[in-house]
């Protein structure tokens, strides 16, 4: 079965990050305080990683954050020790998967940033 998973997060003030199944409806948001927008939008990719960790699903990861999914892709540098040690969770379960793709949408597409309300 094909999954799509949108993912969406935001930092500051109104922080937290979260995901959108398109196919299912189903949909998870967490507030979490004192980080920044990378930050969260990697903590989102990781929390649907792990959803569907072990799954034999095609799934494919939107995400409209061109830096986070251009660096879980390995074609940008990752020069925040932070956001270092979030991508190697986030390779770490990637390796785990047998059809697993992570994208960019543009923000008016991501449909986890509609129901997130960002």
């Amino acid at each position: 079965m094909k999954v799509s998973v949108y993912v969406d997060g935001s930092g500051g003030t109104n922080s937290g990050y979260g995901y959108f199944v398109k196919e299912t409806g189903e949909s998870f948001y967490e507030r979490k305080t004192d980080i920044t927008n990378n930050q969260a939008e990697y903590m989102a990719i990781i929390l649907a990683l792990k959803k569907y960790v072990g799954s034999n699903d095609e799934v494919t990861i939107y995400s409209d954050s061109k830096n986070t999914v251009n660096q879980l892709n390995h074609e940008f540098a990752i020069n925040n020790e932070q956001l270092r040690d979030l991508a190697r969770q986030a390779w770490e379960i990637i390796g785990k998967f047998s059809n697993i793709s992570i994208v960019w949408v543009p923000r008016k597409d991501n449909l986890a940033g509609k129901m997130l309300g960002s």
